[in-house]
Parts: C-alpha cells; structure tokens; sequence
C-alpha cells in the first residue's frame, strides 16, 4: 500500500479589505498591536508590510507558528486584567472580536496621532448565523459613540451587509488627537459608508510605543 502523504495545514485567510486598504498609512517600522489575533491572518499581513506587531490571543496553539513573525502576549482578553498597562502603538486593529469590558482598552492602546482599524459583528448578524448572542454584536452606531469628536477623528466608516460570506458588520478607521487632513479614495464594498472620509497621511513610530520582540 502506498505511503499517504501528510497532511497539510490550511493556507492561513486572506486578511480584510478594510485592514489592507488603509495598511498605506502605516510606515515601515510602525508599532501594531493586532488584538484577538487567532492564527494571525492580519498579524502575517502587517508583519509582511515591514510593521512591528504584537499579537494577542488566548489560544496558544493556534498562535504558536507566529512567534518568529511578531511579539506573542498568550492571555485571555476576557478573564484576566489587560496585559498591555502602560503600553501604546501605532495602530490598533481588531477583527470579528467583541468584549465591551476590553474596548476602552483597546481604544486606549493607540497612541496619540495613531490608527484604530475596528471591524466587527453588527446587530443584524443574528439573522444569518453567528455570532448571535447580543453582547458579540455592536449596536447601530455604537463605533462612532465610543469615538468621541473631542479626542478622535473618524476617517472612514461603514455599517452594513458584506457577502462571500454574508455578514453585517461595523467597521471605523479613526485617528486619535489628529487634525484635518486631505481627502481619501472612496471606500471599498457594499455596506454604508460616512460621506468624504478623510486621509490621515503616514502614520510612523510613536515614542514609547510597544515594540517587537
């Protein structure tokens, strides 16, 4: 009987449009915390940009083959206190990820003049699979409400159905303390978009960011 060959893992997902269509503004170098990353599908894609990431996860084994690409923090986002005190990026992103308690938090890690790059579930969600339950699905608007004017400038936002697979979902890309700045391309995809998003320019390393190991 001939030799089975060995199985092969899974080529990694594709990363989302919304992370690589603004991966531009971020210099080469810049510091990046990629929060909830899983098997890393936007780690490996900000890591392949010449970006600095960190990667956060409770799940050891799924994480374990990014440990040469970035700094690797194992913990639970859920259960444990935040593990980053004291430390801030460049850019922020978080993908199909929701707890409330760690959002403030998450907003919080992003250095002044720096990226938040959000993209998660929508209330609607509930109609075509999963997530389902209330607390994994933002609320309309909800994004932009935790962004407030004072210390954020949005740059892009979308709340609506995306396909392949369908999903409704929120999406913001927002600056933290950033002024006025030059007009962006028009967004990507089917959702609802925030009329003239604009162009937040380079966005490079940030004294006493976090950094790569």
């Amino acid at each position: 009987m001939p030799a089975q060959a060995p199985a092969t893992a899974a080529p990694p997902s594709p990363p989302s449009d919304w992370i690589t269509r603004f991966t531009h503004l971020l210099t080469p170098g810049a510091t990046v915390l990629d929060l909830a990353c899983g098997s890393g599908r936007h780690l490996r894609w900000l890591a392949a940009q010449g970006c600095r990431v960190t990667g956060v996860d409770r799940d050891a084994v799924a994480i374990a083959p990014l440990h040469e690409l970035a700094e690797i923090v194992i913990a639970d986002l859920e259960g444990a206190d935040w593990p980053l005190a004291g430390r801030r990026f460049d850019a922020v992103v978080v993908t199909n990820y929701l707890w409330r308690p760690r959002l403030a938090d998450a907003m919080d890690a992003v250095a002044p003049g720096g990226l938040l790059l959000y993209e998660t579930f929508g209330a609607q969600q509930g109609e075509v699979g999963r997530p389902s339950r209330a607390e994994f699905l933002l609320q309309p608007g909800e994004l932009l409400a935790a962004l407030p004017a004072s210390n954020w400038r949005v740059v892009a936002y979308e709340d609506g159905w995306l396909d392949a697979p369908r999903r409704h979902v929120q999406r913001v890309a927002a600056l933290r303390n950033a002024g006025a700045v030059p007009a962006l391309a028009p967004p990507l995809g089917a959702a609802d978009t925030a009329p003239s998003p604009q162009h937040p320019g380079h966005v490079g390393p940030a004294e006493g960011a976090g950094s790569h190991s």
